[in-house]
């Protein structure tokens, strides 16, 4: 049974995840302080509104903030719980990078004392929980840390990823299932009462190792499906198939279920984790790597087909539509459409026009190339060549009638009407 005093908690970190669970856990009554990096993001929240675009967040932060039980700070601060939600990205050669992790536990090691529970959230190589506890240890000789010591432990560690969906982060944090993997069965059994307070979903408990690799598992069984997709459409190319009908007819099959291509694979979930596997495992991982370069050079080949589609028709102006990574977020984070869109800038410079409603400018890539900013109507009325990157529903909107003379390499399916609709490289001759 859950106590009836609500544990105060310190989130670090505050962006795509940490803002929203900080807002949740806000919400269920716990006193909450979030800490980020960035003076801009501590202001904006303490003044109730949000740095980033997700579904009915902000009307949440700002009430969680008017009521008190959300405010945010540079300084880690001491809290009962304390959550860990910064990035996790990876160096050169695919690296992975746990230095951020490491700076927010060396942080909380100066506020913990004998009671604390430290979670960490961010998706990380297998062994960064121990990893972490190992730092505290060393950092705090004076608490018993579990694992390390016969004796009951002072504080509690455990590991628990988020599994969300961005768009509707705030509904599945809340009803998705959680797994939590602690350094100790104790360990697990503190944090599973702390998430109880929150999470509709169910909440299984393991051990910490378990629990990275479950995340990381996750998101490379979606890579290694979207890369069959993405090759899939590579051979429709090659063989002047449309892949949008093959796929269609293909899980007419009752045990067929065959993802949709794209441009790539974005986000700093899919088009990262399985890289971690890999640097965990490099002779053991053959699929998990091809997997990954087959949806990194998805991007190269719809730059190239744009290319040759843009080269037959010199001097129109070419409309890139979305840069974000998915559909309806303003997450740019490893986006194939932000780079596909960046390089034919740099390409042909001012005759690249960029539709993105959720963004305000456009991001540094495109400094210095000519291209502009501009509103779908704007584009509809100037620019001949349209290439949609991402299916925001805002795209999908546009009726035939006003695309219907436009020449297009649709990327994402989203227009299976349009009758210039460059499916492949032999069909150039349709904007001849």
């Amino acid at each position: 049974m859950l106590s009836d005093e609500k544990p105060s908690v310190c989130v670090l970190g505050l962006g795509y995840i940490g803002l929203p669970t900080a807002a949740i856990i806000a919400r269920s009554g716990c006193p909450v302080l979030g800490v980020d990096v960035t003076a801009h993001v501590v202001d904006t929240i303490n003044n109730g509104k949000i740095h980033i675009e997700e579904v009915d967040l902000d009307g949440l932060v700002q009430g969680v903030v008017s009521r008190g039980t959300l405010r945010a700070s540079l300084q880690v601060e001491a809290a009962d719980v304390f959550v860990i939600a910064v990035p996790t990205p990876f160096g050169d050669n695919h690296v992975p990078d746990t230095s951020y992790v490491m700076d927010a536990a060396t942080n909380v090691a100066a506020a913990l004392k004998a009671g604390d529970t430290i979670i960490l959230e961010s998706t990380s190589p297998v062994g960064t929980t121990e990893k972490m506890r190992d730092l505290i240890a060393k950092l705090r000789p004076d608490l018993k840390i579990p694992g390390l010591t016969n004796d009951i432990p002072d504080v509690a560690i455990a590991y628990c990823p988020e599994r969300v969906l961005p768009g509707k982060i705030l509904e599945e944090l809340t009803n998705n299932d959680r797994c939590i993997g602690g350094i100790t069965p104790r360990c697990a059994r503190k944090a599973l009462d702390f998430y109880r307070r929150f999470v509709r979903g169910g909440c299984v408990t393991t051990n910490a190792r378990a629990a990275e690799m479950t995340k990381l598992v996750e998101n490379s069984y979606r890579d290694v499906n979207i890369a069959f997709a993405n090759e899939l459409s590579i051979v429709s190319d090659e063989m002047d198939l449309d892949v949008w009908e093959v796929i269609r007819l293909a899980n007419r099959h009752p045990r067929v279920n065959i993802l949709q291509p794209g441009p790539g694979v974005g986000g700093h979930c899919i088009a990262v984790d399985p890289w971690f596997i890999v640097h965990g495992a490099p002779d053991h991982t053959p699929l998990i790597r091809i997997a990954r370069e087959v949806n990194d050079g998805k991007t190269g080949h719809v730059l190239e087909q744009a290319s040759l589609m843009i080269d037959e028709l010199p001097s129109v102006s070419i409309a890139c539509f979305g840069l974000a990574f998915k559909a309806n977020i303003d997450d740019f984070r490893e986006s194939p459409a932000l780079k596909i869109a960046a390089k034919l800038a740099r390409r042909y410079g001012g005759r690249v026009k960029v539709v993105e409603p959720y963004a305000n400018e456009l991001p540094a890539a495109f400094e210095g190339t000519g291209a502009e900013l501009v509103d779908i109507d704007e584009a509809l009325e100037s620019c001949p060549v349209m290439i949609t990157l991402t299916d925001h529903d805002m795209f999908k909107s546009i009726p035939l009638d006003e695309r219907a003379d436009k020449v297009v390499y649709d990327t994402r399916g989203i227009w299976p009407d349009q009758p210039n609709n460059l499916k492949a490289s032999s069909d150039l001759r349709l904007a001849s």
